[in-house]
């Protein structure tokens, strides 16, 4: 009788061999990856990495904001100016996250679903803001709807402004936004197919129903994904904004160009006090994510499991 040697670091056991051989089979794993010494050498240096890269800073942040006391930390928030700030913050992610939830659907549904002349060219204009500088975007607008702008002429006989205004803002914040929502889900409808969709409108459902009642529930989590980042650029937005906005104080100033401008100033508690709004945007942004992807895993996780069954 003859057996095989013996592989180190597994338990083993004789098993008959269909050539009447018998082989030792591993009934465990194999001790496989980096020593214990590497592993955790490796995870220190990440984690120092990001204690000096974002927590050291955010730390920072919320000291800075609050080293004249909690008093000075509100007077800073209330501030007619800061309340401002925030009101035209939101306000331009209000306008501009819907509407970039519309374009990342259509897009992306009709990239992944349909096939048409200039596909590819769709595909490279939704990334062209990941390219092109914030700020050249901004100048992009100021050369369209400036005073000497393409359409400034005629925007100023009809009394219409847009550049140095509330407009601007919204169409510079749309344009450094719209590609995460479409950049989430395209690659997700890609993968799934039609396969689901066709079925649907062989049964006699419309192109509507079966939107609502296949495709989006089938996109629901990568779709939430998409718009927490799209809101958190918008709500955190600087470059673009800061060429169209003008800085005119408590009528075109967002969140981050306030605390430039406070910072200028050398009213420090103030500017931290202020990022200390964007900062907790931020962390509120992670967790959502995090909630997020837990949930769409389970639900993956759920569906797998019930399919085995």
């Amino acid at each position: 009788m003859v057996e095989q040697p013996a592989i180190r670091g597994l338990e083993e056991e004789t098993v008959p061999a269909t050539t009447g051989l018998k082989v030792r089979a591993p009934k465990g794993r194999a001790r496989v990856g980096e020593p214990a010494l590497v592993r955790w050498l490796l995870i220190g240096i990440a984690l120092a990495y990001l204690g000096v890269i974002l927590v050291i800073p955010l730390a920072a942040v919320f000291s800075q904001a609050f080293e004249k006391g909690y008093g000075a930390y509100l007077n800073a928030i209330r501030e007619p100016t800061a309340l401002e700030a925030i009101k035209l913050t939101l306000i331009a992610a209000a306008v501009s996250v819907p509407l970039n939830i519309v374009f990342g659907l259509v897009a992306s549904w009709a990239i992944a679903k349909f096939s048409f002349p200039g596909k590819n060219l769709l595909i490279t204009l939704i990334d062209l803001p990941f390219a092109v500088s914030p700020v050249i975007s901004g100048l992009i607008f100021v050369l369209l709807f400036g005073a000497r702008g393409q359409f400034g002429p005629w925007l100023q006989d009809h009394n219409i402004k847009i550049i140095f205004a509330v407009p601007g803002i919204v169409l510079a914040t749309m344009f450094v936004t719209f590609p995460f929502v479409a950049r989430e889900l395209i690659p997700l409808m890609q993968a799934q197919g039609s396969d689901e969709e066709q079925a649907a409108i062989v049964l006699g459902a419309s192109g509507w129903q079966t939107f609502w009642r296949v495709t989006l529930p089938n996109v629901k989590w990568g779709l939430l994904y998409g718009v927490i980042l799209c809101n958190a650029r918008a709500m955190g937005e600087f470059g673009a904004v800061s060429v169209v906005s003008g800085h005119i104080r408590g009528q075109t100033n967002t969140l981050p160009l306030h605390v430039e401008i406070l910072y200028n100033e050398y009213n420090f508690v103030g500017a931290f006090a202020v990022a200390s709004l964007l900062t907790l945007l931020a962390l509120v942004t992670l967790v959502l994510k995090s909630i997020v992807e837990w949930m769409a895993h389970r639900q993956l996780t759920a569906a797998a499991e019930e399919g085995r069954a």
